[in-house]
Formats: structure tokens, C-alpha cells, sequence
């Protein structure tokens, strides 16, 4: 190197200094240097210069300009600084950083994770942005708590080591099983493995297997699989099955002696014909002046499964029941679900009740809730009541009739207020005795449904309100009528809520945009009653064409999540003030700490610590997440199976989605969606219009969009991955 380039020992002062090595760092950002290095870059190379590098390296750190990472090892201080926030990692291996305090995600590159994996909370150095208006990037720092430990996957064992690759696309790295630790899993297994250790700079965490699933392809390995996916439970431990055994069957009669008596009041349960948990009984009886007393009656969970045991540790872990499509996992042992808790006919049993005085019009002009005893007389199916209510012939026909009359008017009431219809078609599948899916059918929602659900909801709206307002009973009154009045005031007594917030401003933009490529028109501005009302006239308006099912989909896409608050305000879909989970214990714990803390109130109980509960709902609310992606896994894994004998067949379907890589196409008849990939449609390059959002070809302006009628053949169906491969027939394939 020539002298011209070397630093002349009379003129480097620390200025210079400063200002050469904070232009080595800007032109490497992401690189971490020592004082010798950083002279080695400038030509520095005697003592007296290289240590005024070191001292103006300690300076720069003193003004924020590097950070030191350890000593002697500096690195540039991003003015963006530092921010924390969960993983989101894709199937490639690099992840963004999602932060709750900010709308940009920042790109973080595989090989800056630094062992981080998807959905840790991590703690993120953002790089300087280079230009404007670039998308942040960034690199892990700090591992702050992972998101889980264990991995369900494929065993794979060589002569002297083993690995588990992980199912879920999402873990891109295979984990190093020693063969010490193998616990028995044979190869080509499933199994459940645990994350022990991971140096730093290794490329796969070393771990051990915890449980054997069994072989692939079977039906018990796969539903165990998903289970283990999600870290939901497979079966409880022998402690909490022989604590609830020792649970007595019989009821005292100083119990019931305690308890408001029902046992002689008309009462009946309304179920599917496979359900064995029963949670809620409905009664009736005539009052004087026209009026009815409505009772409905829930599961006394509370007063089995006491605080502070092995089986609330266990239920409040669960928190809530797990539906697959052949299998329940209940929230508590069969002991308590399907029996001593479980409101079977023709057996005393104890219940926590919501009684009310009602008129024909379905107003409620007094309410009671309490502790009671009741004995079933009828246990129906659905199909049963809906006989009854369509012919007008059946047992206990007068109170079945009567209680559907009121809850039609309870119904066109609730949607006159503002409360959204949505009432889409759930797939479900007849299964053979191994588990195998025989057929497809469609569940619908009849007259006996809306029966159960309508005093189900006034249940827990009276419950919630009488919490709300500190234990006083207030006449109800429309939305007409309480204009003007202030607006409900919590009066600081802790419950447990179930809340649904309005509609996010830019989602509704967004679908009525979308509505708009069908011919359909709604004004966003609107709120509150009239934007429900104007949802549930296009809603109408989809019924019987083609669009029906993807405009229902993207209008559920376009709502806010309802979840488990403290916070009480309101719930926006059923156009409730007051709203909570009481009726259904067995399976869902947020009921059970409302029934704990509504008997705590009626004995005029001082307020429950809101922290407290607040962790709890957001606990519940997360389970509640995991499950419903277990059973719509569980589902998308029956339907790849159903379809594993259909390749090479040709359906009609309707375009479901469209993304970068394919379109996304639901097969009419059966409702199973798969994806035709971008790249096997030959006739053109197509190309994905995001603002537009269709798929559009380059030359012949050929377009896709949701909604339209296709016909596909099935190419590949791989349950391994749980999806389905479609190819695009043409019209003159057909011929």
C-alpha cells in the first residue's frame, strides 16, 4: 500500500480517529470488530496509534455511537436501537420480529436467529437503514423466553446417531437425538422430543425423545401428532384420574337441603346425538298473568372441583375441551365430564341456575341466580326436538314449543339490535371404526339449535350484567330507549368477560373493496348497529351463489377476535353491552371461574384481584387459539385422507385464495381445498396482483379470482404435510 494512503503519525488526533472508525462500522453495520482489527483496516499498525483506536473506541461507546458486546468486541449502535417481540418464522428459515408496539415488522435473516425458533419473545439489534423507506432488518441478540421445548416429528436412527425431524414447517432444523436418549423409539416412528441443549454455534439443538406416538399413517399417531403440535394434552396423569375417582357420586341431602329444589319442574337437555357431556338443562313452568318461569340450568363443576387442587391445576392448564374430528379431549376426567358433573336423565343432579320471569314477548321482568338441584326428565338429540318442533308431536311437547316460541322472539330481538348473523356450514366426516373418513357431510343449524342458543346467550348476558353492575338487577331496555343514557359503568367488582371488539377501520376497507369485485356495495363509515345490519343484509344477499363461502370467510377475517378480558366492553357480534361464558363448565374453565366468582358476589363478596384474573383470561385465550388450530388441523388431515383414493379424478370448485405461489381452490361437493401451484398452469406466466388481488397472465391477460368456478383434477395428496395438490382442467381437456 502507498504512503499517500497510510496516516501520517503528527495528524491523527482522536477527531480523525473517531471519524475513521465510525466510517468503517457504517460501511459494515452488522459486523463486530476488536481495536486490532479496526487498525488493520485503517494501516494502523504502531503502538502509539493503535492505542489511541482503543481509547477512541471506549469514547465512541461513551456517546452512544458503538456498543461494547463484551470486552474489547465493539459493534455499531443502531439508532433504531433495540426492540423486542415474538418470531414469526416461515418455512425458508428466516423470520420477521412481531412487536406489539409497532406496525413494521423487521426481516430477520437465517443466519442472524441465533438459535431462536418461531414464536420465541426475543430481544432484536435493528440494523441503520441504509435508504428510506426499506423494510427493517435486524438480528437476534437475546433469547429472552422460548415458546416451547418439545417437537413432534419422524425418528431417523443411523449406526451411531439420530435425529427427529420436526412435522411443523416452521422448525427448519432437524434436532440430534444421541442414541442414550432415544427411549426406545424405533426408526420411522413418531415421537415427541425435548430440546436440551444448543451451543451456539452448532447447527442442530441436541435433545431426547419424552414420548412415542407410534407409526405414521396411523390414525391414534396422527391425532396424537397434532395434539403434540400445538402442546395440547394427550391423557391425564394417573394422580389427577385417581383424585377424580375418589369424587363421590351421590348427592347428600344436606346438600340438597342448601339448594333451590327443581327436581319436580318440567326439565329436559338438548344435545348432539354423540355428545355424553351434558352442560345445561333448560325448565319450564307457568306463572300466574301469562307469564313463565325459564330456568337454565349448568353443570355445578364448582362444587367438585374445588381451588387449589391437582384437578384445577390440571383444568386451568387445559382450559378448555379439544374437538377433533374422531375424539374429545376433555378439559376434565371422564369421572366428572361424562358422569358425576354430566346432567344425564332420570338422576338427581346439582346445577348453578339463571331463573327468569318471562312474558310471550321475551322480555325478562325478574331474575334469580343460585345454587340448585335438578332431575332431567328427557334427555333429546337434536333431531329429535327438531321433530317436535316441526310436527308439533313428541315428548314434552307443550314446554319444547313453548320455549322455541320465546326464543324466536329472543332472536329476531337480538338481530333488530345490531347482532351479526353468522351461520356457516361445518364439515364433518363419517368415520369408520379405525378412524378412516367414509363420507363428507355438512352440519346446518336448525330451529332446536337456535332454541338452545338463544337462552344459553340470555344466560350469560343476565349473568354478566348482574356482575357489571354490582349485583343489582336492571330492567332491560333497547337500544332506542337507552339513547342518551350514559353508557354502562363497571362499579370495580372483577368477572370474567367474553368481549368482542369493533371491526379494525382498514379490514373493513379492505373487504369492502373485495365485496365490490361480485357486484356487492357497503359503506365502512358506518358503526355499531347499522354496520351489523348492513353485514347481515350481505350476508342475505351471498345465500345459494358462488361467493357465498369466501365472502362469509373474509367478513369473519374482517372481525376483531373475541377473547377472555377482565375489561368488560361489550361484544360487538352479538350486539351485547354485558357478555360472559357461563353455561358450558365442563368444558371450558373461564365458565368455571364465573360461576366461582358469581357465588362469591351473591354472598355480597368483596372484589377479586383483577391482575390476577386478567392473566387468567389471556391464558384461557391462548389455549382457546391452540385448540381451534388443533381441530382444524385434525380436520385438513381428514380430508387429505378422504381424498387419498380420489387422485386423478376431476371435480368442480370454486377459487378460495390466491397467493404469490398458487391459487387456492374448494371442491364443491365436499368442501376439501387444496392448491393448484402457479407454475403448472402452462398456457401463460401468471402473476399474482395483490392490489387487484387476482392471479393474472402476462400475455393473454387470463385472470383468477376468488369466487370463480374451475375444474381441477387431484394430483397428490400428502398427509404428511396435510395438503392437497390440484392441477387445472381445461374444457377441451374434457372432451
Amino acid at each position: 500500500m502507498g504512503k499517500s494512503k497510510r496516516l501520517s503519525k503528527d495528524k491523527f488526533s482522536r477527531e480523525q480517529a473517531s471519524a475513521l472508525i465510525m466510517g468503517v462500522f457504517g460501511r459494515n453495520p452488522k459486523q463486530i470488530y476488536n481495536y486490532k482489527q479496526i487498525s488493520k483496516l485503517l494501516f494502523i499498525t504502531d503502538k502509539q496509534r493503535r492505542a489511541i483506536v482503543n481509547r477512541t473506541l471506549d469514547e465512541l461507546v461513551e456517546k452512544k455511537q458503538l456498543e461494547q458486546l463484551e470486552p474489547g468486541r465493539y459493534r455499531l449502535l443502531s439508532r433504531a436501537g433495540y426492540k423486542t417481540g415474538t418470531l414469526d418464522m416461515t418455512q425458508h428459515g428466516y423470520a420477521f420480529l412481531v412487536s406489539e408496539n409497532s406496525d413494521d415488522d423487521v426481516f430477520i435473516a437465517r443466519n442472524n436467529l441465533k438459535n431462536a425458533l418461531d414464536g420465541d419473545l426475543v430481544k432484536v439489534f435493528i440494523y441503520p437503514a441504509r435508504k428510506q423507506h426499506t423494510r427493517s432488518e435486524g438480528e437476534v441478540v437475546e433469547i429472552l423466553e422460548r415458546a416451547r421445548e418439545t417437537f413432534v416429528g419422524t425418528v431417523e436412527i443411523s449406526r451411531n446417531y439420530a435425529f427427529l425431524l420436526p412435522d411443523s414447517r416452521k422448525m427448519p432444523f432437524d434436532i440430534f437425538i444421541p442414541l442414550e436418549k432415544l427411549k426406545g423409539v424405533k426408526h420411522g416412528q413418531k415421537a415427541i422430543a425435548r430440546i436440551i441443549d444448543w451451543p451456539e454455534k452448532v447447527k442442530n439443538p441436541f435433545g431426547e425423545i419424552v414420548d412415542i406416538l407410534g407409526y405414521p399413517g396411523e390414525n391414534d399417531t396422527e391425532m396424537h401428532s397434532i395434539l403434540a403440535e400445538f402442546e395440547l394434552p394427550i391423557k391425564f396423569s394417573k394422580e389427577v384420574e385417581a383424585y377424580a375417582e375418589k369424587i363421590p357420586d351421590g348427592i347428600t341431602a344436606e346438600e340438597i337441603k342448601n339448594r333451590r329444589d327443581f327436581r319436580k319442574v318440567p326439565t329436559f337437555t338438548i344435545d348432539p346425538a354423540d355428545a355424553k357431556d351434558f352442560d345445561d338443562a333448560l325448565s319450564l313452568q307457568p306463572l300466574e298473568g301469562g307469564l313463565w318461569e325459564v330456568g337454565i340450568h349448568i353443570a355445578d363443576v364448582s362444587h367438585y372441583v374445588k381451588t387449589k387442587t391437582i384437578l384445577d391445576d390440571e383444568a386451568y392448564d387445559r382450559a378448555t375441551s379439544i374437538y377433533l374430528v374422531d375424539r374429545v379431549v376433555p378439559m376434565l376426567p371422564e369421572k366428572l365430564s361424562n358422569g358425576v358433573c354430566s346432567l344425564r336423565p332420570n338422576e338427581d343432579k346439582l346445577t348453578f341456575s339463571a331463573v327468569f320471569k318471562m312474558n310471550e314477548k321475551g322480555e325478562v321482568l325478574d331474575e334469580w341466580f343460585g345454587r340448585t338441584v335438578i332431575h332431567s326428565a328427557r334427555r333429546f338429540n337434536y333431531e329429535e326436538a327438531q321433530k317436535i318442533i316441526e310436527t308439533g308431536e313428541g315428548d314434552m311437547k307443550a314446554e319444547v314449543l313453548k320455549l322455541y316460541d320465546i326464543s324466536k322472539v329472543l332472536k329476531e330481538k337480538r338481530f333488530q339490535n345490531g347482532s351479526v348473523n353468522f351461520e356457516r356450514e361445518e364439515v364433518k366426516f363419517h368415520l369408520a371404526e379405525d378412524g378412516t373418513p367414509t363420507g363428507v357431510y355438512f352440519k346446518v343449524q336448525k330451529e332446536a339449535n337456535w332454541l338452545i342458543e338463544e337462552f344459553m346467550l340470555l344466560a350469560n348476558k343476565k349473568v354478566a350484567a348482574y356482575a357489571s353492575r354490582g349485583g343489582k338487577y336492571e330492567k332491560e331496555v333497547s337500544p332506542a330507549e337507552s339513547k342518551g343514557q350514559p353508557k354502562n359503568k363497571q362499579v370495580g367488582k372483577t368477572f370474567v368477560y367474553r368481549i368482542h371488539d369493533r371491526p379494525d377501520p382498514e379490514k373493513m376497507d379492505s373487504f369492502v373493496r373485495f365485496i365490490g369485485k361480485f357486484g356487492h356495495t357497503m359503506n365502512p363509515q358506518q358503526s355499531g348497529r347499522r354496520l351489523s345490519t348492513a353485514l347481515n343484509n350481505l350476508l342475505d344477499q351471498v345465500q345459494g351463489k358462488k361467493e357465498q363461502n369466501v365472502v362469509e370467510m373474509m367478513a369473519l377475517r374482517s372481525m376483531a377476535k373475541a377473547r377472555y378480558s377482565t375489561n368488560n366492553i361489550g361484544h360487538y357480534g352479538l350486539a351485547f353491552k354485558d357478555y360472559a361464558h357461563f353455561t358450558s363448565p365442563i368444558r371450558r374453565y373461564p365458565d368455571l371461574m364465573v360461576h366461582r366468582l358469581l357465588a362469591h358476589y351473591l354472598k355480597h363478596g368483596a372484589s377479586k384481584n383483577a391482575e390476577t384474573y386478567e392473566k387468567r383470561c389471556q391464558h384461557a385465550s391462548e389455549m382457546e387459539r391452540k385448540a381451534i388450530e388443533a381441530e382444524r388441523a385434525s380436520t385438513k388431515y381428514k380430508q387429505v385422507e378422504f381424498m387419498q383414493d380420489k387422485v386423478g379424478k376431476v371435480f368442480d370448485g370454486v377459487v378460495s385464495g390466491l397467493t404469490d405461489w398458487g391459487i387456492y381452490v374448494e371442491i364443491v361437493e365436499n368442501k376439501c381445498e387444496g392448491m393448484v401451484s402457479i407454475k403448472s398452469i402452462a398456457d401463460d406466466f401468471y402473476e399474482f396482483n395483490e392490489e387487484e388481488y387476482m392471479i393474472v397472465g402476462r400475455q393473454s391477460g387470463r385472470k383468477f379470482e376468488i369466487g370463480d368456478e374451475v375444474k381441477i383434477e387431484v394430483m397428490n395428496a400428502n398427509l404428511s404435510r396435510r395438503q392437497l395438490d390440484y392441477r387445472l382442467v381445461e374444457q377441451d381437456e374434457e372432451g
